[in-house]
C-alpha cells in the first residue's frame, strides 16, 4: 500500500476573472474546486493510475468533510483523522492579468490527534511506501517529519519526502528513500542558485552523502535530474506541451516515480514515468491520468 500523509489539507477553489479590479466587485468567468494539498494530489494521480492508495493527515469542519468526500469519490481510502474544532482551510487561486493567492490557515492539531497518527502508522510495514509531503501547521512541532522518520525507522518502510529547508534537512540522517527538491530548493539549501540540470549533480551528491537514497530534483521547464542510490545520473529535458497550470505538477512528478518504480523497481524506468506525469499534469486543468502520461513517455 501506499501512503501518503497532508497534515493541513484544503479545498482549492480555482477562479477565473478576466479583468479583476482591486476594491470593486469582479465577476468570475470560471470556477473550479479541488481538494488540495501535496500528499492529497500524490494519492490523487496514484489513484488515477489505478494503484491502491490511502490518505492519512487531519480534517475539520464542514470543508473537511467535503474534502473527505471528494477523495473517496476519486478512489482514495480515506483514514484522515477528524478534529473536533476548527474546519480545515480553504485556499483561493485567483487567475486574472496576474495571478494571486490566497491561503488560509488550517485548524489547530492537537497532541492526541498527532497520537492517534502515530497509532495509524503502527500499521505500516516493510512492503508499504509513505509519502511525507508539504508544509505543517504552526500549531505541530516543526521535528514532525524527523519525529515520524525517527518512530518508523528500522521498519523498512520506504519513506518519499517532498519539503523544503529544515524539514527537509532534519529527515537526512534517517535515510529516506526519495526527496524531491526544486532547483530553487536546491540551491536555497547550499546558498547557490542552480539553473541547468548540469549543476545539480555537486549538490545532489552532498544531499545523498548527508543520507537521501534517491534525489530527484524537478526543474519546471528545464526537466529533471535524478542522483539514484546506485550514483547514477539520470537528467532529461522536460516533454513539450503548453503549460496550464503548474499547481501539483511537483507531486504528480513525486507519484509517477514511485509508480515507474513499483512497475520493476528500475530508476531510469521511475524517473521518466515522473518527469512525464509532472509535465501531464501542467499541460491541464487537473492531474494527470496515465493515458495521458504513457502518450508523453512516447514523446520523449
Amino acid at each position: 500500500m501506499i501512503y501518503t500523509i497532508t497534515f493541513n489539507p484544503s479545498l482549492d477553489y480555482i477562479v477565473n476573472c478576466d479583468d479583476f479590479r482591486l476594491g470593486e466587485t469582479n465577476r468570475v468567468s470560471k470556477e473550479i474546486i479541488f481538494p488540495g494539498g501535496k500528499g492529497i494530489n500524490v494519492s490523487i494521480v496514484l489513484s488515477n493510475f489505478g494503484l491502491d492508495t490511502t490518505a492519512l493527515g487531519f480534517l475539520a469542519g464542514f470543508t473537511g468533510e467535503e474534502i473527505k468526500r471528494l477523495i473517496v469519490e476519486k478512489g482514495i481510502r480515506n483514514e484522515m483523522i477528524q478534529i473536533d474544532n476548527g474546519y480545515s482551510r480553504i485556499n483561493v487561486k485567483l487567475r486574472s492579468k496576474k495571478e494571486s493567492e490566497l491561503n488560509g490557515m488550517g485548524p489547530r492539531i492537537d497532541d492526541e490527534s498527532i497520537r492517534k497518527l502515530y497509532r495509524k502508522l503502527d500499521d505500516l510495514n516493510e512492503k508499504d511506501i509513505l509519502c511525507l509531503a508539504g508544509s505543517i501547521p504552526d500549531s505541530m512541532p516543526s521535528t514532525m517529519y524527523s519525529d515520524i522518520m525517527k518512530y518508523l525507522d528500522g521498519r523498512g518502510i520506504r519513506i518519499v519526502v517532498d519539503a523544503t529547508k529544515d524539514l527537509l534537512k532534519n529527515v537526512l540522517e534517517y535515510r529516506p528513500f526519495l526527496i524531491k527538491p526544486n532547483n530553487h530548493e536546491l540551491g536555497e539549501l547550499f546558498g547557490v542558485k542552480i539553473t541547468t540540470r548540469d549543476e545539480v549533480a555537486p549538490y545532489a551528491r552532498k544531499l545523498q552523502e548527508a543520507g537521501a537514497r534517491n534525489v530527484l530534483v524537478s526543474m519546471a521547464g528545464e526537466g529533471a535530474v535524478l542522483l539514484d542510490e546506485n550514483g547514477d545520473i539520470h537528467m532529461s529535458e522536460a516533454p513539450k506541451g503548453k503549460v496550464v497550470n503548474s499547481v501539483g505538477a511537483g507531486d504528480s512528478m513525486v507519484a509517477g516515480f514511485i509508480y515507474g518504480y513499483t512497475r520493476n523497481y528500475d530508476y531510469e524506468e521511475a524517473f521518466r514515468y515522473g518527469l512525464a506525469t509532472g509535465s501531464a499534469s501542467a499541460f491541464k486543468e487537473e492531474l494527470a491520468t496515465l493515458e495521458e502520461v504513457e502518450g508523453l513517455l512516447r514523446s520523449f
